[in-house]
């Protein structure tokens, strides 16, 4: 009788949760080092703009500090909650990508922000987080069902409308939303020759890319300054002094790097020769002052990353963490391998900044929501005693 009692007294042993430090700790490292690269890429010409070399680097500081502690506290929430939202947040974004369309501020040549009580924020970050917490819903509704030829038009007639209307002014976020689809498509289907198939065409649009580019020109799917980048893309050095000016720039950084770099700070080319150098092409500056030994660090951090999203996504509880996780993986792997690709001119210049490293209010806030909601997933994993 007094064991029953001394049984009842005790306290219920609480069940332990997982919580991925090693991500949570590569995010920081990343941002941190973020920071540095931009205020030593951004310094000359902050200091002749502003008269503060410190003005790009304090800005990001602020908005970086702001997205981590959004980050921990998303963390902390049941992801379950995001999918009750997920209609709703998919129909704002035709709105606001509306609004862009029609009343969007104007920068390089394509409508891209939204000014909303006195705040400039790109509402294609907000597409892409609500398209994967939308998509990860699906998914998990449909079940086995995702493998029909029926689910997968669905999945694709949800993403590619509003992938075209991000698309007319920002193309590559339109590729990278379309990429996202595709990748946790890839993971949730037994069918994966389309998938290839997908791969080969995409292959060959590369390859065709000048006579396609002109073709989709003239029916007005590709506007003249998307034309004129794919043209840039294809022989850098006939524009010498307009388009092909940042490409150009850009390659002389990375090949004057070498090895192990001219020393942090020591960049020639960020002297207002590479435009906006703390943006799009932050990774050519990396390459001139680490060399090729601070570039292949960074993707291996940017791999590490990968890694830890694949042990969460392999352990999460239920499928719609997973899908979430793999949706998240997907748009990090997406826009760094874009990143590099317009850097080293593999690509044709679509505007692409490096995740948490380049300069951008909008892109860092946004991917802390990201990396949140990831961590949520992982704080929801049960450890075995």
């Amino acid at each position: 009788m007094g064991d029953r009692k001394d049984e009842a007294m005790a306290p219920k042993n609480k069940v332990k949760r997982f919580y991925d430090y090693s991500l949570l700790f590569s995010i920081i490292f990343l941002m941190a080092f973020g920071l540095v690269m931009i205020y030593s890429a951004s310094s000359y010409t902050a200091q002749l703009k502003y008269n503060n070399p410190a003005y790009f680097m304090v800005r990001q500081l602020k908005i970086a500090m702001g997205g981590l502690i959004l980050a921990i506290a998303i963390s902390k929430m049941d992801y379950h909650w995001y999918a009750r939202f997920s209609v709703l947040a998919y129909i704002l974004s035709y709105v606001l990508m509306i609004a862009v369309a029609l009343a969007g501020k104007d920068s390089h040549g394509s409508r891209r922000w939204l000014k909303v009580g006195g705040v400039t924020f790109q509402p294609t970050e907000f597409v892409k987080i609500v398209l994967i917490v939308l998509l990860a819903t699906v998914i998990t509704y449909l079940g086995k069902k995702i493998n029909s030829w029926k689910s997968i038009g669905l999945v694709a007639g949800l993403t590619l409308p509003i992938a075209g209307l991000v698309a007319a002014n920002n193309l590559s976020s339109g590729i990278i939303i379309v990429g996202i689809a595709f990748f946790m498509l890839f993971v949730a289907c037994k069918k994966i020759w389309p998938f290839f198939l997908c791969g080969i065409m995409g292959g060959a649009a590369i390859l065709t890319a000048g006579p396609l580019a002109t073709a989709l020109e003239a029916i007005k799917l590709l506007k003249p300054y998307q034309l004129e980048r794919i043209h840039v893309w294809l022989d850098p050095e006939a524009y010498p002094m307009d388009g092909g000016f940042q490409v150009l720039q850009g390659l002389y950084a990375i090949g004057s790097g070498g090895l192990v770099g001219k020393g942090l700070g020591e960049s020639i080319q960020k002297m207002g020769f590479v435009p906006e150098a703390q943006n799009d092409y932050i990774f050519a500056i990396i390459c001139e002052e680490l060399g090729l030994f601070g570039a292949v660090s960074v993707i291996m951090i940017f791999l590490f990353l990968v890694y830890r999203f694949t042990i969460i996504a392999g352990n999460a509880p239920d499928l719609f963490g997973a899908l979430l996780v793999v949706g998240v993986m997907g748009h990090i792997a997406i826009q760094v391998i874009l990143n590099i690709a317009v850097v080293t001119n593999t690509i044709p210049n679509t505007g692409i900044t490096l995740p948490f490293i380049s300069y951008g209010g909008t892109s860092v806030l946004f991917l802390m929501i990201e990396m949140g909601m990831v961590l949520s997933v992982s704080n929801q994993i049960k450890l075995e005693k």
